[in-house]
């Protein structure tokens, strides 16, 4: 059965109201920030964006994980969607140890080399001695979040990412100016109340798990040592999703050391812009989520004639949601701005990189559906081949128009024009001609 614009919006829309609230928190701390200054303003930037590169590594493994509970939960071989759940909790434990670990070593020197301004390393040396400490919380939370997506039971996103977001905002208040009898604590603050949040966030996880999901008929019932076999399995799956995300990821960071290169004003816009380009691609990633989940549950069914118009119809409502979404950035950019920033040199100058993003996330829209189309099949090596190829093009990109040429940063950001039309030419060539429908996980 082909899956209808209600089957899709009954998956999508949760994941859509839970991304939404997530990244309030983002949204939250550029606002804060964007009051306090320039050089915490540039710092959370460099400060979130490494804290992001080690979280894709935790985020890759979990939509590893999810392709496989959704093929499970399509074959209705539901026993077997517990196992990979807990052994991808001991193994992103595991993994956010040796994260904060080679961080607290490691992180200084690596922000040395790549930040300039004396200013913005110790703000954001300051930012990541805490922030760092989420990385215990926020991997395991991935994991939770790629069980109820892969049996699309998708509602409980949104109710944990409402608390979340309601946690780091009210602590970004307290804790950011110092308010309620609360310390002054500025960036410090902004990365103790994004750790609590997540915090809070697996503490009503597992709360929700225990209370309300049949651990027996997942295979939830059991507490499981380290099943290296099964381990296996998964990582088969993952491990090219795991450096897709951090490699995708490293390379926007990229973006923002070239930035950095020209100055504390390029680099507080391009965070600003990066923040409203964040909120944008929400009700892509909601559908490009939905994708991933209904194409693996299709191809467990057996149903492989049905992918490529589900991927075609969900691309679809994505273009036309992003149109909307683009329409209103291009008619009232002041209007956006002025939420993050009162600064007027800080908003004319972001108004160009504004117009950018409104375009090149209409490609957004269908590149990141296909993408998770082809993710979504298990041919997870096939699209970390399609993104390696694609991010070449796009680091050469970004290198020549920022470092050599020292382009402003609106033309900077064409870079994104450069990077999803390559994705989706790619996705597309694949999708036509390769065998995926064969792939068995």
């Amino acid at each position: 059965m082909m899956y209808s614009n209600q089957n899709i919006w009954r998956i999508s829309y949760p994941i859509f109201l839970s991304l939404l609230a997530q990244n309030i928190i983002n949204v939250t701390d550029t606002a804060f920030l964007g009051r306090v200054g320039e050089v915490e303003l540039g710092a959370s930037a460099m400060g979130g964006l490494y804290y992001i590169c080690a979280f894709t590594i935790a985020f890759g493994f979990s939509i590893g994980s999810q392709i496989v509970i959704g093929r499970r939960n399509g074959e209705r071989n539901y026993t077997a969607v517990g196992p990979v759940v807990i052994q991808g909790i001991l193994f992103l434990f595991v993994l956010a140890t040796l994260c904060f670990s080679g961080s607290k070593l490691l992180a200084g020197n690596i922000m040395r080399f790549l930040v300039s301004s004396d200013e913005i390393w110790e703000a954001t040396m300051e930012f990541l001695n805490w922030r760092m400490f989420g990385f215990f919380f926020s991997f395991i939370n991935v994991m939770f979040r790629a069980f109820f997506v892969g049996i699309t039971r998708t509602k409980v996103l949104t109710l944990n990412a409402v608390i979340m977001a309601l946690t780091n905002v009210l602590l970004d208040y307290l804790l950011i100016f110092g308010h309620a009898g609360f310390p002054e604590m500025g960036i410090k603050g902004a990365a103790i109340a994004s750790v609590i949040a997540e915090v809070v966030s697996v503490v009503f996880f597992f709360t929700y798990t225990f209370l309300t999901v049949d651990r027996k008929k997942y295979g939830l019932d059991k507490l499981r040592t380290f099943d290296f076999g099964l381990l296996k399995q998964v990582l088969n799956i993952s491990i090219f999703t795991m450096m897709q995300y951090f490699v995708s990821m490293s390379t926007f960071f990229l973006f923002f050391v070239v930035v950095e290169k020209l100055g504390q004003l390029p680099l507080a816009i391009a965070n600003i812009v990066r923040s409203i380009y964040i909120i944008m691609f929400i009700p892509v990633n909601s559908l490009a989520t939905a994708t991933n989940t209904i194409v693996s549950n299709l191809m467990g069914a057996g149903k492989t004639s049905l992918v490529i118009p589900a991927i075609r119809k969900i691309a679809l409502i994505s273009l036309g949601i992003m149109f909307v979404f683009s329409s209103i950035l291009v008619l009232f950019p002041q209007t956006i701005l002025s939420i993050y920033t009162n600064d007027t040199i800080l908003i004319q100058g972001s108004i160009p990189s504004l117009y950018i993003i409104a375009g090149a996330a209409l490609i957004c829209s269908l590149a990141n559906i296909v993408f998770n189309g082809v993710s979504g099949t298990g041919n997870t090596r096939s699209g970390f081949a399609i993104e390696m190829g694609v991010l070449v093009v796009y680091t050469l990109y970004i290198y020549m128009i920022g470092i050599v040429y020292r382009q402003p940063v609106y033309i900077c950001f064409t870079s994104e024009f450069v990077y999803f039309s390559f994705l989706l030419l790619g996705c597309m060539l694949y999708l036509r001609f390769a065998s995926w429908e064969k792939k068995k996980i």
